[in-house]
């Protein structure tokens, strides 16, 4: 049977991959259900490359607005047109355009002490479903059901059209060579990031090898890009900043491998079904792992970690420092295997 669901988005990276299992999920339940996604307009290369989603309609708010008014209003045209919706954040405002649009059927978990706005309640059960795309899934099953042992994983959609237009765009020259993909930045601060002079290491190693190496991020990490460039005398592309999420997920499906911090590129690379080797600090995969079966956890178990924090709170960034360039050597070594 045909039914409109609406989903609220996430607004991360990495969210808002996971939660892609819960919209391959749905369609495989029910592949006549049309699914649209209400989320910020940056999410769009994402959600774009889902072939579950319908539609992605505009969240226009920043982060921690509220605006009242203008949530009201998107919700009164949204009217009578969904049967259901599926609330992913937990913010009590994130629910209340469903709300607002009197959508009949509005399941989320209860958050921000959402009665009222919610009308389905889940209660979550962190112990039982330790990972968030398993909190993710939870809300596509009654709240009797228990999840199936195994579940769809995240998996972007690249055409060769869309990597011959990135490839023309951005890398002209480009030549048919293994590629080695670098994300030495991370948007939660620097306690993620795996030394820079590491990153060059391993750069130098793999280019005297024969490999290119894409140094990718966003703007933000331009500065740590810069460097890496410094230290592999400008033998890397430096990529940081120049493609917009969408092509850079057209450049990732491309590669032949990529090295990461726990970041959405981890994420996005995980969903293009690529070996990724992961290095993690002060956060814990126990949580938001990729969810790939070619992915690989480089990560120490000191007593201080996870300790969650920006910067090292005993300042000498050991469970990064202590991942040596040779671990994640021998980790790319399985990669041809």
């Amino acid at each position: 049977m045909s039914s409109r669901l609406l989903i609220i988005g996430p607004s991360w990276v990495g969210d808002t991959i996971m939660a892609q299992a819960l919209f391959k999920l749905l369609k495989a339940q029910n592949p006549h259900q049309i699914i649209d996604i209400l989320a910020p307009a940056w999410t769009f290369s994402l959600s774009s490359r889902m072939p579950e989603i319908n539609q992605a309609i505009e969240m226009p708010f920043g982060h921690g607005e509220l605006n009242l008014k203008k949530r009201f209003q998107i919700g009164c045209t949204l009217r009578n047109k969904y049967d259901e919706a599926i609330i992913l954040p937990n913010s009590y405002k994130s629910a209340l355009i469903p709300f607002f649009a009197k959508i009949p059927k509005r399941t989320g978990y209860l958050g921000e002490w959402r009665y009222g706005v919610l009308n389905d309640v889940r209660y979550g059960n962190k112990k039982k479903y330790p990972l968030m795309v398993e909190q993710y899934l939870r809300l596509g099953f009654g709240s009797s059901h228990t999840l199936p042992h195994s579940y769809p994983k995240p998996q972007l959609f690249v055409s060769t059209d869309m990597q011959e237009a990135v490839l023309n765009k951005h890398l002209p020259l480009w030549r048919d060579r293994s590629i080695l993909a670098m994300a030495p930045g991370a948007e939660f601060g620097p306690a993620k990031r795996w030394p820079l002079e590491y990153y060059a290491h391993l750069a130098n190693q793999k280019i005297d090898k024969g490999w290119d190496v894409w140094l990718m991020g966003s703007n933000k990490d331009r500065s740590i890009t810069n460097e890496i460039m410094t230290l592999t005398q400008n033998r890397c592309e430096n990529l940081a900043g120049r493609p917009n999420l969408a092509e850079t997920i057209d450049l990732l499906s491309l590669v032949t491998g990529v090295v990461t911090n726990d970041s959405g590129l981890m994420h996005i690379a995980a969903a293009l079904n690529k070996p990724v080797i992961v290095m993690y600090g002060p956060s814990s995969p126990s949580f938001t792992p990729p969810l790939s079966d070619q992915a690989t956890i480089l990560k120490l178990n000191l007593s201080c970690q996870p300790c969650f924090k920006r910067t090292c709170p005993l300042i000498h960034h050991q469970c990064m420092r202590d991942l040596k360039v040779g671990c994640v050597l021998d980790a790319m070594n399985k990669w041809a295997q």
